[in-house]
C-alpha cells in the first residue's frame, strides 16, 4: 500500500470519474490482480456445474465408476483450490481499498496544509469533516468494482457461452436477461446520484452547526441563545432526515431489486431447463448444470447492481473531493513586488486605519467582528487595497507577506505535543528565549503548574489546559515567531484584571521598536497603546490615546467604561482566567 511518507501524485481533477480512474491508475499492478483473481474465482464458481453435468452422464448415469470418481474429485480439487483464491482476492481487494483511501486522505490533507488559513474562508468545518471521513470511505468502497465487478461481467459471459452447446433459447435468455436487469436498475442508479449529492450537502451544513454549537455553548448560555441555536439545529437536522428518507428509499429499492431479480432470473431459467428436459432436447446432466450455472449467475448479477450502487456514490463522493482539491489558495502575482525593505506604514483605506511602525497600536470597536476584519485585510487574508509603505500588500509576495506579518487568532489551533513544541514554532529559541516569552505572556504559573513544564504533554487544542492558559500560550508562541509586525486579535480577553494589566504592560515593553497591533475594549491595554484607534461601524473615528479618546470621545467612553464601574459581578482570578 501507499508508504505514509511517500508522494501520492497529482489527482484527476477534472471530474469525479476521472479522479476514480486515477486512484485505480496509481496501482495498476494491484488493480489487475485484484481483477484477475476475482474473474478466475467467480469463473470456477461458474465451472462447477459443468463438472457436475459430467459426472452425472459420464459417471452416474451410465454406471461408470472411475469416471464418476474423476469428475468428483475434480469437483473437490476445483472447490479447494477456489476457496484459496477467494482469500487472496478478499486480502487484494482489500489492499485496493486501502490504498486508495490513504491516497484520498493523503491528498486532501496535503491539499488543506497548501490552502493554509484561506481554507476556513473558502469552504466551512462540516464540508472539510464531511469530505475527510465519510467521502473517503465511500470513494474507496467504489473501486469494488475493480475486481468483483468486472468479473462479473466476465462471468456472465463465461456463462452464455458453456450455456450455447446445451441450448440456445437458454443461452439468448442468459445473454438478454442481464442487461434487461441493468435497464431496470439503472434509472435507480442515477436517481441515487441526486439524492445523495444533496442529502451529503445537508450533512455538511449540520457537521459545522455541531460544531459551532461544541464550540460555543458557554457564550450561548450566557448570552440566552442556547433555544434558538437548538431551534435553528433541530430544523435543520429534521430536513437532513427527511433527505436521509429520501436516500433510504432509493437505496432500499435497490437492494431489493439486486437480491429479487436474480431470484426471478434464476426461477425463469429452471423453468425453461424443465420443460426441455421433459421434452427430452437435454438429458438430465445438462439440467442439472442449467440449475448450477443460473445459481451461479445470482453471484454475479448480484455483484454488478452491487457495484453499480457503490459506484454510483463513489462518483458522488468523488465529486465532492475534487471539488474541495479545486480551491486555490491565495497565490502572489507572477511578476511580484518586493516588500519594503524597512519597517512601513500599514494603511487600510476601507476602515482608515494607519499603523504606524514601531508602535503599538490598539483597535476598539463595539463589535469584535469589525475590529478582526481590519486586522484580516492588514494580515493579507482577504481582499483588500491595503498599502504597505509605497506598494499594495496584495501585490507583494506572499512569502515574504507571512514571514514578517503575523496574524496571531484568538482561536488559533493548538497542537498536540509537548508545551516546548507547541510554543517553538519552526523556529530552535534558546531557553532564555522561551522563558522571556513566558514571562510576557504571564505564563510562568502555566510552566510552574505542569508536571515536566515546557516537556509536559498538550493535547491537541489544548483541552487539557483552561481557557486562560490557552489564550497565553498562544501569545507565547506569536511573540516567540518574534515577526516584523504582530497582528494579535483579542490577545488577553479570558484573563482576570491583574494577569491583563501585567501582560499588556510586558507585552508593550517586549515588542518595543516593532510594529504591534491588538483588538482590544479593555481599558488596562487600551491604557498602555501608544495608538488607540476607535471604531465606528468598522470606519475610524478618532484615533489617539485612551486618556485623549476618554475626554474627547463620548462612544469611546461608553464603551471602554463597562470595565470600569463596579458592579455586583466581581472578577476573580484561577490560573490568570477570568472567572464570574
Amino acid at each position: 500500500m501507499i508508504d505514509a511518507y511517500a508522494d501520492p501524485g497529482t489527482p484527476d481533477r477534472r471530474s469525479g470519474r476521472r479522479f476514480l480512474w486515477w486512484l485505480v491508475t496509481r496501482q495498476t499492478g494491484r488493480s489487475v490482480t485484484g481483477a484477475v483473481v476475482a474473474s478466475v474465482w467467480m469463473g470456477l464458481t461458474a465451472l462447477t456445474p459443468y463438472l457436475l453435468s459430467r459426472a452425472i452422464d459420464d459417471g452416474l448415469e451410465p454406471g461408470d465408476g472411475p469416471a464418476l470418481v474423476g469428475w468428483t474429485t475434480a469437483v473437490l480439487g476445483t472447490g479447494v483450490f477456489n476457496a484459496w483464491l477467494g482469500v487472496v482476492r478478499h486480502r487484494t481487494m482489500t489492499q485496493v481499498r486501502m490504498d486508495a483511501n490513504f491516497r484520498t486522505v493523503k491528498v486532501v490533507v496535503e491539499h488543506a496544509t497548501r490552502l493554509g488559513a484561506a481554507l476556513s474562508r473558502q469552504v466551512g468545518t462540516g464540508e472539510v469533516v464531511t469530505v475527510g471521513v465519510r467521502d473517503v470511505d465511500t470513494i474507496s468502497r467504489s473501486l469494488t468494482v475493480v475486481g468483483p465487478g468486472l468479473a462479473a461481467v466476465l462471468t456472465y459471459g463465461l456463462v452464455a457461452a458453456l450455456l450455447l452447446p446445451v441450448s440456445v433459447q437458454l443461452s439468448v435468455v442468459i445473454v438478454l436477461g442481464v442487461p434487461l436487469i441493468a435497464v431496470l436498475v439503472g434509472p435507480l442508479m442515477s436517481r441515487l446520484q441526486g439524492t445523495e449529492t444533496d442529502y451529503r450537502a445537508g450533512q455538511s451544513v449540520l457537521t459545522a452547526r455541531i460544531g459551532d454549537l461544541a464550540g460555543g455553548l458557554r457564550v450561548l448560555n450566557g448570552l440566552g441563545g442556547k433555544g434558538l441555536f437548538a431551534d435553528a439545529f433541530r430544523r435543520d437536522s429534521q430536513k437532513l432526515r427527511e433527505q436521509g428518507y429520501r436516500v433510504g428509499g432509493v437505496t432500499s429499492w435497490i437492494q431489493a431489486l439486486s437480491m429479487g431479480l436474480p431470484s426471478v432470473f434464476l426461477a425463469a431459467v429452471t423453468w425453461i431447463a424443465a420443460r426441455l428436459a421433459a421434452q427430452g432436447a437435454i438429458t438430465i446432466g445438462e439440467l442439472v448444470s442449467v440449475y448450477g450455472y443460473a445459481a451461479v449467475l445470482v453471484l454475479p448479477v448480484y455483484f454488478f447492481i452491487e457495484c453499480g450502487y457503490e459506484l454510483s456514490r463513489g462518483v458522488v463522493a468523488a465529486r465532492r473531493v475534487v471539488r474541495f482539491l479545486s480551491l486555490e489558495p491565495v497565490a502572489s502575482p507572477p511578476d511580484a513586488p518586493d516588500a519594503p525593505g524597512s519597517p512601513a506604514v500599514l494603511h487600510d483605506p476601507e476602515s482608515g486605519v494607519r499603523v504606524v511602525p514601531g508602535r503599538l497600536t490598539a483597535l476598539a470597536g463595539a463589535r469584535p467582528a469589525e475590529s478582526e476584519a481590519v486586522v484580516d485585510r492588514l494580515g493579507r487574508y482577504a481582499a483588500s487595497d491595503v498599502t504597505w509603505g509605497d506598494v499594495r500588500l496584495d501585490e507583494v509576495a506572499l512569502p515574504q507577506v507571512r514571514e514578517r506579518i503575523l496574524v496571531a487568532e484568538h482561536g488559533a489551533d493548538l497542537f498536540a505535543g509537548t508545551l516546548r513544541e507547541l510554543v517553538r514554532g519552526r523556529r530552535e529559541p534558546g531557553e532564555e528565549t522561551i522563558a522571556g516569552a513566558v514571562h510576557t505572556a504571564a505564563a510562568d504559573d502555566i510552566v510552574l503548574g505542569l508536571p515536566d513544564g515546557l516537556e509536559s504533554a498538550v493535547t491537541a487544542q489544548g483541552r487539557n489546559l483552561s481557557g486562560g492558559q490557552r489564550q497565553r500560550v498562544r501569545l507565547v508562541r506569536a511573540l516567540l515567531a518574534d515577526p516584523e509586525v504582530l497582528l494579535a486579535v483579542e490577545p488577553t480577553s479570558a484573563l482576570d484584571a491583574h494577569t491583563e494589566a501585567a501582560v499588556a504592560t510586558r507585552l508593550r515593553t517586549a515588542r518595543s521598536g516593532r510594529t504591534t497591533v491588538v483588538t482590544s475594549t479593555s481599558p488596562l491595554v487600551l491604557d498602555r497603546a501608544d495608538t488607540v484607534c476607535f471604531l465606528v461601524d468598522g470606519k475610524a473615528a478618532a484615533m489617539g490615546t485612551h486618556r485623549e479618546l476618554l475626554g474627547s470621545e463620548p462612544g469611546y467612553r461608553a464603551l471602554v467604561a463597562r470595565d470600569l464601574e463596579p458592579d455586583g459581578d466581581t472578577e476573580t482570578s484561577v490560573d490568570g482566567e477570568v472567572v464570574r
